[in-house]
């Protein structure tokens, strides 16, 4: 897909996607045509499925809590990186919200309607920042520029909320919107924190080595699901390290785990040893949808459903090309996602809702 998110896959193999950290995968080569009617008479879960925009890349959709809006990141003309738009869950008045300058990420929508986060390089460059070296093998950009920043629903009132001088992104707000949930290389590691929606009281919630990040808040505010990436071997650690000093991330895999909001009762919930990210949680609390290759061609990203103890994978969307980015509203009555299917050209990625049925 050609979506920018930092949180996803950056693994060699797969030629025909490109990751860059602060945001998006890029989808680079078709996948060979299926016949639709088949893979989406597969898709029994989703029902009415809507597409909401039509052209460009367009990623990270999240509801408001009402589920009456989405937020999201797209690199509409005439911006040449993502930008923060919010529209109405039916796609109508859709306007853009960000400084239109640097690249952004990961916007999420206050509870209460009244704020809006997202992370942008904006304040250290008004330019797309470069791409990330790949002379060093396939490597995802950490962007020092990187910060959190809160501000009004129409772009206005703009905040700094974290000010560190290395990459602060991948920030949500908790149901209650006392808490932001986000990710920061601050320690020298890429490492999970929560903060005050003004910014203070940070604490450290991960403290393992390796990438820690993608967070979520479930609908009780109780946990927190995330992705991870864990070194192997002295030799990947020392690798590790040594892009992180030069801002830089080469993940090999991605697994789904699962913490209390304090940062306690840390565990592993998937096993499958491919590229595993963009879980969240149904309003239930006893199972999370999740984005993922495992099932063998590494050009193909599905959403699965499994149950919080491991158990129960479900395959959601057949989608032979990518299928990411999934979100239930509130009440567990809609479904958005983000998807390459029905594009009008190659590379592009669009927003869609649907209807759930379990």
């Amino acid at each position: 897909m050609k979506i920018r998110f930092l949180l996803w896959p950056a693994l060699a193999a797969l030629a025909a996607y490109s990751f860059v950290t602060g945001g998006e995968m890029k989808s680079a080569a078709p996948t060979p045509a299926a016949d639709s009617t088949t893979w989406r008479a597969q898709e029994r879960h989703l029902h009415n499925i809507n597409q909401l925009t039509f052209t460009g890349e367009n990623a990270e959709a999240y509801f408001s809590y009402d589920a009456k809006q989405l937020i999201f990141q797209s690199n509409l003309p005439p911006y040449n990186c993502d930008q923060i738009y919010l529209m109405n869950s039916d796609g109508s008045n859709r306007r853009l919200v960000s400084t239109g300058q640097g690249r952004t990420t990961c916007a999420f929508i206050q509870p209460d309607g009244r704020r809006i986060i997202y992370a942008s390089t904006h304040a250290a460059d008004s330019a797309c920042p470069p791409p990330p070296d790949f002379s060093r093998g396939y490597v995802w950009a950490l962007y020092p520029g990187y910060d959190v920043y809160s501000a009004n629903p129409d772009g206005s009132d703009l905040k700094n909320i974290t000010n560190s001088p290395r990459y602060d992104a991948e920030a949500v707000y908790s149901p209650n919107g006392k808490k932001i949930v986000f990710t920061s290389l601050r320690s020298g590691d890429l490492e999970i924190y929560t903060m005050n929606p003004d910014g203070s009281d940070v604490r450290r919630l991960t403290h393992e080595l390796g990438y820690d990040g993608g967070p979520f808040f479930s609908y009780d505010g109780t946990k927190i699901i995330y992705r991870a990436s864990r070194p192997k071997t002295a030799k990947d650690s020392a690798d590790y390290l040594s892009l992180l000093q030069d801002d830089m991330i080469r993940p090999s895999e991605l697994e789904i785990w699962i913490m209390d909001e304090d940062g306690s009762n840390q565990r592993q919930i998937t096993h499958l040893g491919k590229a595993n990210f963009a879980p969240y949680l149904h309003p239930d609390g006893k199972r999370l949808v999740f984005c993922s290759n495992h099932r063998g061609n590494p050009r193909e990203f599905d959403i699965f459903m499994i149950n919080l103890d491991g158990t129960g994978l479900e395959q959601i969307t057949f989608n032979p090309t990518f299928d990411g980015f999934p979100m239930w509203s509130h009440d567990g009555k809609k479904f958005v996602f983000c998807s390459n299917r029905d594009n009008r050209k190659e590379g592009e990625t669009n927003v869609f809702i649907a209807d759930w049925l379990d």
